[in-house]
């Protein structure tokens, strides 16, 4: 009997401990991991916000950027961090498609995590070099098919929503065009600049400065309508392919046993930084719309997400280790 009361008195004072650490949550810095480089749509987003919720938070939000096999480094880490609201992953379109092309994740997509909140949408862009002799989308699938196996087009990594809406240009058009996947963005932009390579899909963010100041190009938005931030910018249906849509997308993840309460929190102090009127302006003057959803709609979302890839990746047989 004296066992059994030990034992009981034991687990209430650690579901008290338990229950006062959520109440007290945060006492210490919180950590967002972004699966990219530094400079790409998803550093950015995560940076803005997190600077805005360290304020409300009254702790720290810093943003550690661990990249690698498109995102799966990364993601893999914020997987397997304590479930304790210290540790948070930025979640990108290439979430879901690394599950469908992957054989083997040492994660799962989605039992692996609790979805906190859907960020924002944002159109992908279809860019070239300045030196390319294309100015559309009909002159670029000209010249790719007077040379079939020339024509090259980046992506910021194996299995991303990049390399996935090139594939499905690709399709769609009937082009036999070159993938070179890069580390992230950054350097494919350079190379792109330089006539290293030819064209890519890339986020509205990072690019719409180089695309201003002339440095890129752009042939078409993926989005059904214009973007706002380049409104002279046909979409891929304008040009010629209804089929194509695509969007890039992020949004806060943790790991998956993380405390509801937490959850909750986190997900109300992403929505207040996300709405609040500045950083709202800021985010829409980069071309993304922000969201600022419920956990169970951003859910509801990647579920979404995950079946839309289903036919082009199978249409598009990518595999990778």
């Amino acid at each position: 009997m004296k066992k059994i009361l030990v034992v009981t008195a034991l687990t209430l004072a650690a579901a008290c401990g338990s229950a006062m650490a959520q109440q007290n949550w945060p006492t210490k810095p919180i950590k967002i991991i972004v699966p990219f480089p530094p400079g790409q749509a998803s550093d950015t987003i995560a940076r803005v916000v997190g600077e805005r919720m360290s304020k409300s938070l009254g702790q720290p939000v810093i943003v550690e950027n661990i990249t690698g096999a498109g995102g799966n480094i990364g993601s893999d880490r914020g997987a397997k961090a304590d479930p304790d609201g210290y540790t948070l992953t930025m979640a990108t379109a290439a979430l879901p498609i690394s599950a469908l092309v992957y054989r083997k994740l040492p994660f799962n997509a989605i039992k692996d995590f609790a979805p906190v909140t859907q960020m924002t949408i944002t159109p992908l862009v279809l860019i070239a070099g300045p030196g390319l002799p294309a100015q559309s989308v009909k002159e670029l699938v000209t010249l790719a098919k007077k040379d079939p196996g020339k024509v090259t087009f980046a992506s910021s990594g194996q299995g991303t929503s990049h390399h996935l809406s090139g594939e499905l240009f690709k399709t769609l058009a009937g082009l036999d065009i070159l993938h070179v996947p890069y580390k992230g963005s950054s350097q494919a932009h350079i190379d792109l600049m330089s006539g290293t390579v030819n064209m890519m899909f890339d986020n509205i963010v990072p690019v719409t400065p180089h695309i201003k100041s002339g440095k890129l190009k752009a042939l078409a938005v993926t989005t059904k309508t214009r973007a706002s931030t380049l409104p002279d910018v046909p979409t891929m249906a304008e040009s010629g392919y209804p089929e194509f849509e695509a969007v890039a997308w992020f949004g806060l993840l943790a790991p998956a046993a993380t405390p509801k309460p937490i959850i909750d929190r986190l997900n109300r102090e992403a929505v207040a930084a996300l709405t609040a009127p500045d950083i709202k302006e800021r985010l829409t003057g980069m071309g993304a719309t922000v969201v600022a959803g419920s956990p169970d709609e951003f859910a509801a979302f990647f579920a979404r997400e995950f079946a839309k890839w289903v036919p082009i990746v199978k249409r598009s047989k990518i595999e990778l280790d």
